[in-house]
Order: structure tokens, then sequence, then C-alpha cells
């Protein structure tokens, strides 16, 4: 099974796309801590390198909507840094379900910065910007982009039969889409 996923850049002139299978992400030696989880051993080891993507992208974010909470300038700020810490705190929530979906299941979540580097699927964030319209077009990239992440992770879920894991991504679609609903209302013009 072979995903494209588009990972945005801070222009569109820089995006470019990634193909990731299934395969790509499982761990090379994986560690199974025994359990009673009746889902096959050669499935769970299939859902942790899946989880443990959408970990590092979860966690990739997380940094993102602090860069932008840290950083956020002009007019609108004092709106828009509560805004990027409440999704950061949003964010941070799924970043704990994730790896503790991955522990349910026997394997090791791995979230430190090098492996988070090494795999997210999201665009960098630019470092170089301040104003609030800078960082909402940023944050509201990185938002979209881990939303369609999840809601392809649903569809690997739902192909190994993992319905808790399929179910808890479908919870964070839904609030990634709140989110991003938030961030994007400050860039639509009422006049439309």
């Amino acid at each position: 099974m072979t995903r494209t996923i588009t990972r945005p850049g801070t222009r569109s002139s820089e995006r470019s796309e990634v193909s990731r299978q299934a395969s790509e992400t499982r761990f090379d030696s994986p560690r199974l801590f025994p359990t009673k989880n009746d889902l096959p051993e050669e499935t769970r080891i299939q859902l942790i390198g899946l989880l443990n993507q959408r970990l590092a992208d979860a966690i990739d974010l997380q940094t993102q909507c602090k860069q932008a909470h840290w950083n956020v300038k002009g007019p609108g700020f004092i709106g828009l840094h509560k805004l990027f810490d409440e999704i950061n705190e949003d964010v941070e929530e799924y970043v704990d379900l994730i790896a503790e979906r991955v522990v349910q299941l026997g394997g090791v979540a791995e979230g430190t910065v090098g492996i988070v580097a090494q795999r997210t699927t999201l665009g960098g964030y630019p470092l170089r910007i301040s104003s609030g319209s800078d960082h909402v077009a940023a944050l509201s990239d990185a938002l979209a982009a881990f939303g369609r992440t999840v809601r392809i992770g649903i569809e690997e879920m739902d192909e190994l039969e993992d319905a808790g894991s399929a179910d808890m991504l479908t919870g964070i679609s839904r609030e990634i889409d709140q989110s991003l609903w938030f961030v994007e209302a400050h860039q639509q013009d009422s006049r439309v």
C-alpha cells in the first residue's frame, strides 16, 4: 500500500511529494512487549510503525505551534498568541494519545527529537517570520498537512482492522479540522 503525502514548504515552489509505504515506517528490529491484545503480532508491528510515524508528525506540529506562539508580532498579537498556545495544548494531548496507543499494542513510543527529525512528513516551519499573517499562513499549512496524514492513518488502521486506533485518529482529525478553521478564519475575507 503506497500513500503520497504532499509536504508544504514555506513557498508553493518548494512543495515536494513523498511516497510512503507501511513497510517503510515499521521498526527495523521491532521490540514487542508481551500483551494479551488479540491483534495478531504482525499486525501490531505494522500498527506500531505507522503510529510512530503519526507520533513524529504530531510532535513536529507541536513544536511548530510553539514556534508561532513565541514569535508572533503585530496588531493581533494577543489573540494569536493565545490561540497558538491553545492549539499547542490540544496537540500535546494528541501526542500523548498516539504514544500511549503504541505502548498499548506492545511497542515502544519513539518520540525523541532525532527520530522526529528523521520521520516527520510536515514541511519545515519558517524561522524568519514574525507577522501574524505569516504565522497564520505557516501554521495553517502545518495543520492541513497533519490533518491529511491523520486521515491517511485512519485508512491504514482500517485496512489493518484496528478499530481502536482508527477511532483515536478520527477524533484527532475532527479536532485538527476545528483548529485549522480557527487559524484560517484569520486569513479569510468577510466580503467573500
